[in-house]
Parts: C-alpha cells; sequence; structure tokens
C-alpha cells in the first residue's frame, strides 16, 4: 500500500526525534557542568568572569528595578495568573489539569536544585555585595526563567495568531534578560552564576516542552495537529 506524503512526514520526523531532545537537553547540561567545574576548581573561566564583572559592575536604579523582576514576589503571581488562565479555559477537557500541574512541580523544582548547588559551591560574592557565599548558580534568574517560561509554554497553545505568539515569547525572553542584565550590573552576581542559571533552565523548560508536546498530541485529535 502507498504511503502518503503526511505519513512519510510523520515517519521522518519519528525517526529524527530521538536525536532532538538529546541536542535540546544534552547541549545546556553539558555547559552547566563545564561552568560549575570551574567554579568549584577556580579555574580560568572563573577568573575571566571576574574581570567582565568589574568591566559591566555599575549599581543603578534601572539595574536594581529589572533585577527585581526576578523577586518571586513578582514572578510566582505573573505565573500563578497564567496558571489560572490556563485552567480556566481548558477545565473540562481531558486531562486538563496536566499541564498546569506540570508548571507547578516544575517551578516548586527550582529551589530544591539551587538551594543544594549553592552549598555545595559556596562560592563568594562580588564585591558589591556583604560578604558571604552561595551566590552560584542565580536564584533569582532561575525564578524568572522558569515562572516566565512556564507560562509562556503553557500560554502559546492559547494563541491564535503567529505575530501573538511571537510578541508572547519576545516578553518573556526581554524579562528574563533584563532580570538577568541587572543582577550583573548591580552586582548582585557574577555573569557566570547567570550563565549557569540559563542552562539550568534550558534543561527545566526543554523537558516541560517536550512534555507539554507529548501530552498534546495524546489529547487532541490528529486532524487538529498542525
Amino acid at each position: 500500500m502507498p504511503i502518503s506524503g503526511d505519513q512519510d512526514l510523520d515517519k521522518s520526523a519519528t525517526a529524527q526525534h530521538p536525536r532532538f531532545p538529546i541536542l535540546l537537553l544534552g547541549i545546556p547540561a553539558l555547559l552547566f557542568a563545564l561552568i560549575t567545574w570551574q567554579v568549584v576548581a577556580e579555574g580560568p573561566l572563573v577568573r575571566l568572569d571576574e574581570r567582565v564583572s568589574r568591566g559591566l559592575l555599575h549599581p543603578d536604579g534601572l539595574a536594581e528595578f529589572l533585577s527585581d523582576l526576578g523577586n518571586v514576589q513578582v514572578a510566582l503571581p505573573v505565573l500563578a495568573v497564567a496558571l489560572g488562565y490556563v485552567a480556566l479555559r481548558t477545565r473540562g477537557t481531558d486531562r486538563w489539569w496536566l499541564p498546569v500541574t506540570a508548571a507547578v512541580l516544575l517551578m516548586a523544582l527550582v529551589p530544591a536544585l539551587i538551594v543544594p548547588l549553592k552549598e555545595l559551591t559556596d562560592r563568594p560574592g562580588t564585591p558589591a555585595v556583604p560578604p558571604g557565599t552561595g551566590y552560584y548558580p542565580s536564584g533569582h534568574t532561575a525564578t524568572a526563567a522558569i515562572a516566565y517560561g512556564s507560562a509562556t509554554l503553557l500560554l502559546l497553545p492559547r494563541l491564535g495568531t503567529p505575530l501573538a505568539r511571537r510578541t508572547l515569547v519576545t516578553a518573556c525572553l526581554a524579562l528574563v534578560l533584563g532580570v538577568s542584565y541587572g543582577l550583573v550590573r548591580h552586582g548582585y552576581h557574577w555573569p557566570l552564576d547567570v550563565m549557569a542559571s540559563w542552562c539550568l533552565c534550558a534543561v527545566l523548560l526543554s523537558s516541560l516542552w517536550l512534555f507539554l508536546r507529548r501530552a498534546r498530541r495524546r489529547t487532541t485529535p490528529p486532524e487538529q495537529l498542525r
């Protein structure tokens, strides 16, 4: 029996799919491992990081405002609003609670991962903060990335136009980059602290995206998957 073009495309995508998650998850995981090793060993990457920080350090009101967007008092309410909206729009459908629950669990995973890593690496802060350790990786960056990123992933299927989806993704990236810039500019974190959180959150958000994509394919009729 001849195979249609759509079936060929599905088979091709299925054949390539096993490699795609490996790249999506593996590359940021390897970068995170490399950065963490350099921080623990106080390697040449750390010395470069300190030089870059000295060049970028300039505390001001804008930097502090941007860094505050990574506070749990700001990021979590944004995520809660997105979760509530998605729950109301999908309630009554098959497994409507699954995406919302997955995002909540991912947000709860952030302190469970960040706190032990801070204790393990015990990295001192920049000269702009009081003496102390436990600055690696950046908890504010991780909070912003997971809260705003999870909200974006859940809201994207609810948006009807490519322009709306691009706008949402752009706004999410702008928020996370703004928080990252503010933290480094104000001296709350070294650049590597922020970059490590990017890598860690890339793994977590990619995992959430793959999970939501698989769950959606299981609960959506094939003719509606475009």
